[in-house]
């Protein structure tokens, strides 16, 4: 028998070891809230059939204007208690089937994998309790009241724990019946109820990630950006039907769509019934830096058509060569095209994409992470194409308007082919494999994300 999986997400803390005025899982980070990241996650997860959220009392009305019926497994958004015991214990008593699955996750964790939620669904079938952990890479020291060192403990002992903590919902239960006879109650976590009050009961343990972290303090926040701006995503697969089903009647204006991915990108859409309006500086004489020329485009596109769903920036320049030797003429195209282009079609495309909840994209590079040598200004400007993607998915996440970027391996395209020449085929993805990965993203929900498209395993 498959027993029903609920996702809690707790999401009941209050900012103030931040400094904040408002919940810290209402922070915006890549687009969204804190909060939008973490239900999500339960809401993408084929593991997970329900959600409930449980809240700071008195914000549950602005929790449910941020969720904004967006998450369709979001069954109820509860008041939580004044500990996080109660917390749990009003949770529970959501959940009337004593024998379903409850994954128990702090809100501000956005970054859990779907691996750990699998792991943790799984090991319920076998145990009745688990918890996430993880190695300590730091020494451990027992400190006593006076300040000096009692004890290192062996380090190899000891575990780190992270959230979901996972249970059968009627031993949690049990375990909070047992604990109120006791008058000097108190516990850090679930896990820990379980463990004092019904002994006999064994908490298995899962790997967790060093990614999964808490979001407590500022430089917690500065972390999880950075971890957000590098966790790439996948898009799953997608078959020719239910991507003709996405693009269907959509209108999507792509900027460099002479050549390459951005070629691709046009023949694939329009065979997926999509109207496509492609420009380029070769046959159509729509450069990307120059505004006035990008403004008529766009307004040609909505004019003609009604409505812009979609805008791709795919054009590009690739110059390789040490900084102080290449020709100052390649440095200002370089950041004309590469930088100034993308940020003059986000600013005359916004308009028409927050009328239609519509989408842009960007493309980067794998350079992006680390400049390297002979890829200054390249590397350089993708980076700051990554930066602009998230900056934008977050001021323009009230308009509706999706900002993401595609980060391709080394793909076979005309300008890599001047840049590097003929190179063995099976090392480069084609232009087609990206392009099919970009359509798809058009048709998600996503936004301020890097999506990787990387060669098939094998290759």
């Amino acid at each position: 028998m498959t027993r029903r999986t609920v996702g809690v997400v707790l999401a009941g803390g209050v900012g103030t070891r931040l400094g904040l005025p408002l919940p810290k899982q209402l922070i915006k980070v890549a687009g969204r809230t804190i909060l939008e990241h973490t239900v999500g996650l339960f809401e993408a997860s084929p593991r997970v059939d329900e959600i409930i959220v449980m809240v700071t009392p008195g914000w549950a009305e602005r929790i449910e204007e941020t969720l904004g019926g967006a998450f369709s497994k979001v069954s109820k958004i509860v008041e939580g208690g004044v500990t996080r015991n109660d917390t749990t214990r009003i949770a529970l008593a959501q959940i009337p089937d004593d024998d379903a699955k409850v994954l128990l996750h702090d809100a501000v964790r956005p970054l859990l994998d779907e691996s750990t939620i699998a792991a943790c669904v799984d090991a319920l079938d076998l145990h009745d309790a688990v918890d996430v952990v993880i190695p300590s890479a730091d020494t451990l020291v027992e400190v006593g009241s006076d300040g000096f060192i009692r004890d290192v403990p062996d380090r190899s002992q000891f575990r780190r724990g992270q959230t979901p903590q996972a249970f059968r919902v009627g031993v949690l239960k049990h375990a909070y019946e047992v604990a109120r006879d006791d008058p000097n109650f108190q516990a850090t976590d679930d896990c820990a109820v379980v463990l004092r009050y019904l002994p006999e009961v064994p908490i298995a343990t899962v790997a967790g990630s060093d990614e999964n972290i808490k979001i407590t303090y500022p430089v917690d926040l500065v972390i999880a950006d950075r971890l957000f701006q590098l966790a790439s995503q996948q898009v799953g697969e997608v078959d020719e039907e239910q991507r003709a089903a996405a693009l269907a009647g959509k209108v999507i204006v792509i900027f460099g769509a002479g050549s390459g991915i951005g070629a691709e990108m046009a023949s694939i859409a329009r065979a997926a019934g999509a109207t496509v309006v492609g420009h380029s500086r070769s046959f159509t004489e729509v450069d990307i830096r120059k505004r006035k020329r990008v403004a008529r485009a766009l307004a040609a596109a909505a004019q003609e058509f009604g409505r812009i769903d979609a805008v791709v920036v795919t054009a590009g320049v690739l110059h390789t060569g040490q900084l102080v030797d290449v020709d100052f003429r390649q440095v200002k195209e370089s950041l004309a095209i590469n930088l100034r282009g993308p940020i003059v079609v986000a600013r005359e495309s916004h308009r028409y994409l927050a009328q239609s909840d519509g989408h842009l994209l960007f493309f980067t590079s794998s350079s992006y992470t680390r400049g390297r040598s002979n890829y200054a200004l390249y590397s350089s400007t993708k980076a700051a194409i990554v930066n602009l993607t998230q900056a934008l998915a977050d001021e323009w996440s009230d308009d509706g308007i999706k900002v993401n970027v595609v980060n391709p391996e080394r793909t076979a395209t005309p300008m890599r082919t001047r840049a590097f020449g003929e190179e063995e085929s099976s090392t480069l993805l084609t232009a087609e494999q990206v392009a099919l990965t970009s359509l798809d993203i058009l048709a998600t929900d996503a936004t301020g994300l890097v999506f990787d498209v990387r060669l098939p395993q094998g290759r």
